[in-house]
């Protein structure tokens, strides 16, 4: 029986959304420095016996399917880490959509022909079988390893050849067993499912049951999926710096020229930080700080002409996160232009005024179309 699965909202998500570490990438984790040294340990996170200025090699269709994958769950890991929101939720197709019409007619037949099998005398109970086995396997999946006395007993009430046996002398009672089921999920589901579980108490027509039954086994199916990501975050943020480095190390293996618009991206802060300290400094000798480099680079990105400049390979899973970031600082910069010369403007005799400065803050903000700006 087709079920509904749960999918992995977009972030920028859409949403897999926002932070709870800042700067944990590729690029800022490869920096380091020896304190007291003249030069700086950065490592160019390049094939030893490819030089990063190679020609793009040809690459196979098998590779770069690898390549999507490994990017789609790096993609996948990085937002479990880094949105503290982030969940794995059901996605709906549009009601009147190709997907959501052939969907509704295919489940709609099924559960028709299950009605029809039923009606039967005697009832026939093929259909109500594969949908007991697959209720079984959902409960058995939601079980954690110390719920081995649970385990017994769905095994026990739910033993398949005994149903079969039941099925083929009409003897078998279908509502007794939806009962058993029901009061397992009521077991093991999360506290906001007990009104789903309710519900299900109330329905008495057999079809409608099974149907109800399906749904609310996928809605726990997502929570235990997200409790499971809930209990591993913690072991995933220790090792997130690693597992990135990693998998863009493969990607400099199999396509040296793979993070060209990183190097672009820190060799303009490198240069922008040198321009900088020279002028501080004139002509005394100066060390480049990795850090002060990668934090250049980063106020770079919050200045960054999108339709001009490529975003950088390394922050491109955050990239709705830093424009987020842009466009509240630009906003930001806006109102304070505006407080600053219009107070200029009409003196201290009105700017002075009680609640001016927030009404004109206020109004601002509303013609930027961000009322919440502060």
């Amino acid at each position: 029986m087709p079920n509904n699965e749960g999918q992995l909202p977009a972030s920028d998500s859409h949403n897999i959304g926002q932070g709870e570490r800042e700067g944990r990438r590729a690029t800022s984790t490869d920096i380091e420095s020896k304190g007291g040294d003249d030069n700086t340990n950065m490592p160019n996170l390049c094939k030893p016996s490819i030089s990063c200025c190679s020609h793009t090699r040809l690459v196979s269709a098998t590779e770069v399917l690898e390549t999507a994958r490994d990017v789609s769950n790096m993609a996948i890991a990085h937002e479990v880490v880094i949105n503290s929101n982030f969940q794995i939720q059901q996605m709906e197709s549009p009601q009147n959509s190709l997907e959501r019409r052939v969907k509704d007619i295919v489940h709609r037949a099924f559960w028709d022909s299950l009605q029809a099998q039923l009606g039967e005398t005697p009832p026939q109970y093929s259909h109500a079988i594969k949908l007991l086995q697959e209720v079984k396997e959902s409960l058995l999946a939601l079980l954690l390893p110390a719920h081995t006395r649970l385990r017994s007993q769905i095994g026990e009430v739910l033993d398949l050849e005994l149903i079969q046996q039941q099925a083929k002398h009409n003897a078998l009672d279908i509502h007794r067993l939806a009962g058993f089921i029901i009061g397992m999920m009521g077991s093991l589901c999360a506290p906001v499912r007990d009104g789903e579980i309710r519900k299900l108490k109330c329905i008495t027509e057999t079809v409608s049951l099974f149907r109800e039954i399906f749904r609310v086994l996928d809605l726990m199916k997502i929570d235990m999926v997200n409790f499971t990501i809930k209990t591993l975050k913690p072991y995933l943020q220790q090792q997130s710096i690693q597992y990135e480095r990693s998998k863009f190390q493969e990607f400099l293996n199999k396509q040296p020229n793979a993070l060209e618009h990183t190097t672009a991206w820190l060799k303009a802060a490198t240069e922008e930080t040198s321009n900088s300290m020279s002028q501080n400094h004139g002509n005394q000798a100066t060390v480049l700080s990795p850090a002060a480099v990668l934090n250049q680079g980063y106020m770079n990105l919050l200045k960054w002409n999108h339709d001009t400049n490529t975003y950088p390979e390394t922050v491109l899973m955050d990239k709705s996160r830093l424009q987020g970031l842009q466009q509240r600082l630009e906003q930001l910069t806006l109102v304070a232009s505006v407080l600053l010369v219009t107070t200029n403007a009409v003196g201290a005799a009105i700017g002075g005024l009680p609640g001016f400065v927030d009404k004109l803050k206020q109004v601002t903000c509303v013609l930027l179309d961000e009322p919440s700006c502060k």
